[in-house]
């Protein structure tokens, strides 16, 4: 791992754990004590980058607005069941509002109802929500958007009418979030490399021991393909292990800025990785959270908030090193896409049948 990127993830991981207890006194739910709030943010997996990302986003909008008890949970493995047991707990703290990340909705609907139910604001983040849940208010990707980014980005590289095999990989079939991106790249190569024919998408596990080799077992089984392209975190290290491993010369991509991903855009392992701006969702779902309980009664917009994503490659490297080592560095850079984003929130919200 690059050690320059070793500060963040060490940040990360103290932020998780200080999350976990909480930040600021206790002082009730309802905003009692001098007007704090208590609130929360549950994510699928604690330990992989994205979610350490988005905790990082919701802890620093918490943090600006002030006077917020924050809390973050999630289990240190995917695990839904888990979650939700993480979840009903959390409700009977975090009574001013929680941030829902999760990787299995249809499990979470019945929990989400009941939360609603109860008075607690929810907004989805990352995952639509599903009809049952009460949850009206989505802040995600355009992750369809986002697996086209990167067929794109890969047909620059193979030239003029590739012909052969890409091989595509999804951690947890059945997720609308990732499910959503391999159909951007499968439907993408169809369309623009006819010549191209699409496998899979394969499950390949978001565990990144699991995932490794799932992803061995599919280079062994389709050794001429051009690419292999997964659409989760730990897809993109492990595709470039693999590829350095047997020195591959098809190309390798995947999802997400975990450290060791970024190393292997640096040293042209992976030509790229496709970034969904994670701190940047968490941030922007927990300030419109904070804003709709102390200005608006607890209501939330009705929608899906759009939130960007891109590309990260030779070209920007250094510069998301630079933003990844730090939260400070990180909302710094981030802060003019906040503002404006905050700024005119009408401009980025859609239907929430349309998330995708």
């Amino acid at each position: 791992m690059h050690s320059r990127l070793r500060t963040l993830s060490a940040a990360l991981g103290a932020l998780v754990l200080l999350s976990a207890t909480g930040c600021g006194d206790d002082d009730g739910p309802g905003g009692s004590g001098g007007g704090k709030l208590d609130m929360g943010i549950a994510v699928a997996n604690i330990s992989l980058n994205f979610a350490h990302e988005m905790v990082l986003g919701a802890e620093s909008a918490a943090d600006h607005a002030g006077d917020v008890n924050f809390k973050a949970v999630g289990p240190p493995n995917t695990d839904g069941p888990a979650e939700v047991q993480l979840f009903q707990n959390l409700t009977a703290r975090a009574k001013d509002g929680i941030v829902l990340e999760n990787l299995d909705p249809p499990i979470f609907t019945r929990p989400a109802a009941r939360a609603v139910d109860q008075g607690i604001p929810i907004v989805a983040l990352d995952t639509s929500p599903t009809d049952g849940s009460k949850v009206t208010f989505y802040v995600g990707n355009d992750n369809y958007a986002l697996g086209e980014l990167m067929a794109k980005e890969a047909l620059k590289r193979l030239g003029d009418d590739p012909k052969g095999e890409i091989v595509v990989g999804v951690p947890n079939p059945g997720t609308p979030v990732l499910d959503n991106r391999a159909k951007g790249i499968a439907d993408t190569f169809r369309k623009e490399a006819p010549g191209v024919k699409v496998l899979g998408p394969f499950q390949t596990y978001s565990d990144p021991g699991q995932n490794h080799s799932s992803w061995s077992s599919q280079v062994g089984a389709h050794p001429k393909a051009l690419a292999f392209l997964g659409v989760g975190d730990a897809d993109s290290y492990n595709l470039a292990k693999i590829k350095k491993e047997k020195n591959g010369k098809w190309l390798t991509a995947g999802f997400d800025v975990d450290p060791k991903t970024l190393d292997a855009v640096e040293d042209g392992s992976n030509f790229v990785t496709i970034d969904p701006q994670h701190f940047l969702k968490g941030y922007l779902s927990t300030a419109m959270l904070i804003e709709s309980v102390r200005d608006n009664d607890g209501k939330l917009p009705d929608g899906w908030f759009l939130s960007p994503g891109g590309v990260v490659d030779s070209s920007n490297i250094d510069e998301i090193i630079t933003r990844q080592k730090s939260a400070k560095a990180a909302y710094d850079w981030y802060k003019p896409v906040i503002d404006k984003l905050l700024g005119d929130q009408k401009a980025q919200l859609k239907p929430l049948k349309d998330a995708r």
